[in-house]
C-alpha cells in the first residue's frame, strides 16, 4: 500500500496546551482548581469556540451564570496565551523529517478557535510548514463530527485510502478511520516515530 499523505492533530500531538498552565496561577488550591475546569470553563463548553461560537459570546454566557466567578472566567481568553506550553519538540522534529523527505503531503486537521488560531500561527513557524490547514473554528464544524473529516478529504483532494491520521484523542480518531484512514492514536513523539517506520514511511 502506497501513503501518500499524513493529516496531524495540533494541540496534543506538535503543541502542549493546557488551561492548568494558566490556572496553575490564578487558583493554586488543587481541588478548588479542578473544580472550576470541571465545572464553570469546561472542555465541554470551550469545544463550542472550537465550532465557532466567539470568545465574546462564550465569555458573557459564564459570566452571567456565575458572576461570582467573573474574574476567572475572563482570564480563560483574556490570558489565554499562559496555556501555551510550546511545541512538542520530539514531534515537531518528526514533521521536519516528513517534510525533508519530501514523500508525503502534510496537512493539519485542529479543533481550535477561529479567533485564538492567529496567535499560534505568529508563534509557531512550524504551522506555515503545511500544505494546507483546515480550522474547525473557521468552518464551524469541529471534531469528532464526521463533516469535518469529508471537508478536509474533499478540499485537498486526500485518498483516505493512501492516507494517515493521527490524533492524541481516540474520539476523534476513530471517525478517521471510519472514512478509510490509517488512524495513529498518538501517545508519545517516540512511539509515533515507530509507527511512521513500521508503515514505511520514515
Amino acid at each position: 500500500m502506497t501513503i501518500d499523505t499524513l493529516v496531524f492533530d495540533l494541540g496534543g500531538v506538535l503543541i502542549d496546551w493546557n488551561p492548568e498552565y494558566l490556572y496553575n496561577k490564578i487558583i493554586p488550591d488543587e481541588q478548588e482548581r479542578k473544580w472550576f475546569l470541571s465545572t464553570i470553563c469546561t472542555p465541554d463548553w470551550n469545544e463550542e469556540q472550537d465550532a465557532g461560537r466567539s470568545l465574546h459570546e462564550a465569555t458573557e454566557y459564564l459570566v452571567k451564570k456565575f458572576p461570582e466567578h467573573e474574574r476567572s472566567i475572563r482570564a480563560y481568553y483574556g490570558r489565554w496565551k499562559e496555556m501555551l506550553g510550546g511545541p512538542i519538540h520530539q514531534t515537531v522534529e518528526i514533521f521536519r523529517e516528513l517534510k525533508d523527505h519530501g514523500k508525503l503531503k502534510l496537512y493539519a486537521l485542529t479543533n481550535w478557535s477561529a479567533e485564538t488560531f492567529p496567535v499560534a500561527l505568529e508563534l509557531y513557524d512550524f504551522l506555515h510548514w503545511f500544505d494546507g490547514r483546515l480550522v474547525s473554528g473557521e468552518e464551524k464544524v469541529r471534531k469528532p463530527f464526521p463533516e469535518i473529516y469529508t471537508l478536509l478529504i474533499e478540499r485537498f483532494s486526500i485518498d483516505p485510502k493512501h492516507a494517515i491520521y493521527v490524533d492524541d484523542n481516540i474520539r476523534n480518531v476513530l471517525p478517521a478511520r471510519d472514512l478509510g484512514f490509517i488512524g495513529i492514536h498518538f501517545r508519545t513523539p517516540a512511539l509515533f516515530k515507530e509507527e511512521l517506520k513500521r508503515l514505511g514511511v520514515l
